[in-house]
Formats: structure tokens, C-alpha cells, sequence
């Protein structure tokens, strides 16, 4: 896809009679007669019309990488976000964190302060064998892993991790540890998630 710039010229024509000495003289006294408004062209006077552009150029195509989103108390899904870290910082809620839980090229990208800054307990992450790594607090997401840059999750990988956290989780206090128990998800709310003070969210 390319961006052209097309010129549009349209062409208005009179013919003058004037008697004049020689050709020169014709043209300057109809020039002053245009200069002077003694001549005004208008649409009765429209002779055609022309259009013209340059060669285009090539429209940059914005950065983007589908990711598997995980809000607290929704089911996961896959979504398509803006690649650059601002947009990243704005889907997770502030300065971004990438946590490495998995053998598979991919990132858990996480709000660095999540559960300082008091964000929603989302999702438990826990090894092949169940056994409970952490606790991810507030929104974040699951996506690929390029040579410098995050990119989109593999298709290849994306069952496995829609399915490791596709239902929502609540979180019971057992001990000095918490137990996940799968919830139902909560019903949509545009407005933005606020964080919530609760005791004891460090695993």
C-alpha cells in the first residue's frame, strides 16, 4: 500500500479581442486588463481540467503483535496490541516486567509493581507438575520472543497457554501460601481496573 499525492488543476479559457501595434503589445494589455480585475474568469469560462501525482511512497504499517491478554477475572483471549512499550505500559497498567516461567520461546509480560501497588490477584503460574510458582497481579499477557524484541505468540504455542489460563482465578489463603480456585468470570466493565489493598498478595 502506498500514499500518492494527486494534483487537481483545473483550467478556465477566455478569448480576448484587443487592437494592438504587435503581438507583445496584444499580451501586455490584456495581462494589465487581467491584473486591473477588467477581466474575471468564471465557471462560464472552463476549459477542462488535469490531473497529476507523484510516484507514492510506501506507507510504514504500524507495529503490532497478537498476545494472549489475561485481565483478573475474565477469561483469556487473543488479542492484537500496539508492539511499542508505552502501549505495552498501557495494557499492564504502568512499567512493565517480563517474567521467563516456561521452556517455550515466550514472555509473561506483568505490571513490575503489581502486587505492591495493590492490582487484583489474576492468575496463578505453576509448573508441568502443578506446584505454584507465583501469583501474576493485575492484567498482563503472554507473547512471543524474537531476537531483540517481543513479538506475537506462535500459533503453535497458543492452545497451551489459553488453556493454562484461560478461566479466571480466586485465591484462598492457606497457611504462609494461597490455593487458585477457578472462578466464573466477572461481567465486562469498560471502566479501567483500580487497584484494591489486600494483606498478605507476595507469595
Amino acid at each position: 500500500m502506498k500514499e500518492f499525492e494527486v494534483t487537481v488543476t483545473e483550467t478556465l479559457q477566455r478569448t480576448v479581442t484587443v487592437e494592438a501595434d504587435s503581438k507583445d503589445d496584444a499580451l501586455q494589455m490584456v495581462e494589465d486588463m487581467y491584473r486591473d480585475s477588467e477581466i474575471i474568469l468564471d465557471s462560464e469560462d472552463y476549459a477542462g481540467v488535469e490531473y497529476s501525482s507523484n510516484e507514492g511512497k510506501e506507507i510504514e504499517k504500524e507495529n503490532t503483535m497478537e498476545v494472549l491478554l489475561v485481565k483478573p477475572g475474565q477469561y483469556a483471549e487473543m488479542t492484537e496490541i500496539k508492539a511499542g512499550l508505552s502501549s505495552m505500559q498501557e495494557v499492564v497498567g504502568g512499567d512493565i516486567e517480563a517474567a521467563y516461567f516456561f521452556s517455550e520461546p515466550v514472555a509473561l509480560v506483568c505490571n513490575e509493581e503489581g502486587k505492591f501497588n495493590g492490582m487484583k490477584l489474576n492468575r496463578a503460574v505453576k509448573d508441568e507438575n502443578g506446584n505454584m510458582l507465583d501469583i501474576i497481579a493485575g492484567t498482563f499477557f503472554i507473547c512471543g520472543l524474537g531476537d531483540e524484541n517481543f513479538t506475537s505468540l506462535q500459533p503453535e504455542y497458543r492452545e497451551k497457554f489459553e488453556k493454562m489460563f484461560k478461566n479466571p482465578e480466586a485465591f484462598l489463603k492457606m497457611g504462609k501460601g494461597f490455593m487458585a480456585i477457578p472462578i466464573e468470570p466477572e461481567k465486562a466493565s469498560k471502566s479501567k481496573e483500580k487497584p484494591t489493598k489486600t494483606h498478605g498478595q507476595e507469595l
